[in-house]
């Protein structure tokens, strides 16, 4: 069939905090059932322990470890985690320290005999034992204030210190925790996988990598001159976003990349590979050039840092054919010159997203003219779903939040809307009457059977598209002003899926899939 997109971290009814692996693996099962080959989830990158404010996927401590968060006890025969009452968006802020504490408890109760078995399978791993003790030492000053590393004692700055090593030695107890954290959590995402494949998909998880990761976090301390110091990364001014962006994470130094013989980066992309599939590379362009800002300044200052591109995709081709996977390699904007060819010349897919499939005469290309070699795809977690699209809700909140450009009013907009609605509806179903803005249905079945009838490699339905849902996951360049990845489900997966709707969307995808292959 296809591939659908969720949010793991969000796919869960009203009326719970947070879930877990435990429940994708119950997803990935009722998805298989429906004829998916894939499950396209978002990073599960290891974000700050406990910590519920920086909660964003795409803003991980690191890109190497996993979301402990995530961690089900259940998938590896431990007493399953307590449920508890949440309301209709997720609280992170109370959420992930309960979840926190709740792990410990777990720990606590281990038998002696497991904690050994842990021991041994983690044996030999600095760069794990590095992360958890980054974690212990984490949880040891944010209480008072510390947003990073680089508010802790100086002493504690540096990683191969006598003061971080004596810190481990004081506070064995916890560092353990957090390497029994990191076990649990790999246990748990290596059963979702298995769990796809018994079920019967052919390729199971689609993972995310992250374009960076946060400064303050277990990465920029871990690998000390390996990453960039001094520098953000993000996106320079351009018609579209006359401000630019600035994502306020950092990556790896070219230069210590090429010093270190890529060993840190290739340690990360074998992390991301081991227990999907597929993997999507975020902002693939990364791969080539990043937009560096010092910081403090605006992102206007910034400049281009050229990365080693050639020896970088040559590893991530190998990396990938090791581990029996694709990569996806997110495309999206302006190409540096030699991209395109060099993923396309190892067979690497690209991204059709399609908003932004458009020809010269600013219409919407047909189905037949997308590329093959590509993952075709309704939406992304950045875009308007496509109910919201049709129905103008991502210009209510452009319009709400002052986002509209200077030369554009609200009635301006909901003109060009409207003209936009007509191309891509003559584009999608020319024969049928348009239907109203208010009457989303139609587009959405219509949008859903274009993409599939591609003969792009992969076709990606987000799970907001296929139940039809108005509102997206995130709003790029907000922070507090949506509430971006806090957004629930509303209803347990097997109910969503089981609206007529949703079967009638399934339906459409499959015979078209069927249909193309």
């Amino acid at each position: 069939m296809g591939t659908i997109a969720a949010n793991p971290l969000l796919a869960q009814r009203e009326g719970e905090r947070i879930r877990h692996f435990g429940e994708l693996a119950e997803a990935v099962e009722l998805f298989a059932e429906q004829g998916a080959s894939a499950v396209a989830i978002n990073p599960v990158h290891a974000l700050f322990p406990g910590n519920g404010v920086g909660f964003s996927p795409y803003s991980p401590s690191s890109r190497r470890f996993l979301n402990g968060a995530m961690a089900d006890p259940a998938l590896a025969g431990l007493p399953p985690l307590p449920e508890s009452a949440g309301g209709a968006l997720i609280d992170w802020e109370s959420t992930m320290p309960e979840r926190l504490a709740q792990l410990r408890t777990v720990f606590a109760g281990l038998p002696d005999g497991l904690r050994s078995q842990i021991a041994a399978e983690q044996d030999g791993d600095e760069a794990l034992r590095r992360h958890a003790i980054f974690d212990a030492l984490d949880c040891r000053y944010r209480p008072t204030g510390a947003k990073g590393w680089q508010d802790w004692p100086t002493e504690f700055r540096d990683p191969s210190s006598d003061a971080v090593a004596s810190f481990a030695e004081e506070h064995a107890g916890e560092v353990e925790f957090h390497l029994f954290v990191q076990w649990l959590a790999e246990q748990g995402l290596a059963a979702v996988q298995s769990h796809a494949k018994a079920a019967g998909m052919a390729t199971g998880l689609l993972g995310d990598l992250a374009v960076g990761v946060d400064p303050g976090g277990s990465d920029a301390w871990s690998l000390g001159e390996g990453m960039l110091r001094g520098l953000t990364i993000g996106a320079p001014p351009d018609p579209l976003g006359p401000l630019g962006q600035n994502w306020a994470l950092t990556s790896f130094s070219p230069d210590g990349l090429r010093q270190s013989g890529y060993e840190p980066w290739i340690a990360m992309i074998r992390a991301a590979l081991a227990h999907c599939g597929g993997l999507r590379i975020d902002h693939a362009f990364g791969l080539a050039r990043l937009w560096v800002i010092p910081v403090g300044g605006q992102s206007g200052d910034g400049a281009y840092l050229n990365y080693p591109f050639q020896d970088l995709v040559r590893l991530l081709t190998l990396e990938a054919h090791l581990a029996g996977a694709f990569i996806v390699a997110e495309d999206l904007g302006t190409s540096p010159h030699g991209f395109t060819h060099a993923i396309t010349q190892r067979h690497l897919l690209g991204m059709r997203v399609l908003w932004f499939q458009r020809a010269e005469d600013h219409g919407f290309i047909g189905a037949q003219d997308y590329d093959p070699m590509a993952a075709a795809m309704t939406g992304t977690h950045d875009t308007p779903t496509l109910a919201g699209w049709w129905s103008g809700r991502d210009l209510d909140w452009a319009d709400q939040l002052g986002r509209l450009p200077e030369d554009l009013d609200r009635s301006k907009a909901e003109e060009i809307r409207d003209w936009d609605r007509g191309l891509l509806w003559s584009t999608l179903s020319c024969d049928a009457p348009r239907p109203a803005p208010q009457d989303s249905a139609p587009l959405v079945d219509a949008a859903i059977g274009h993409i599939a009838s591609t003969p792009s490699a992969l076709a990606i339905i987000p799970l907001e598209d296929i139940c039809g849902q108005v509102e997206q996951p995130n709003l790029p360049g907000t922070v507090a002003e949506h509430p971006n990845w806090r957004r629930r489900a509303g209803a347990p997966l097997d109910a969503m899926l089981s609206q007529p709707a949703t079967r009638r969307r399934i339906d459409i995808l499959r015979r078209a899939r069927s249909a193309e292959n």
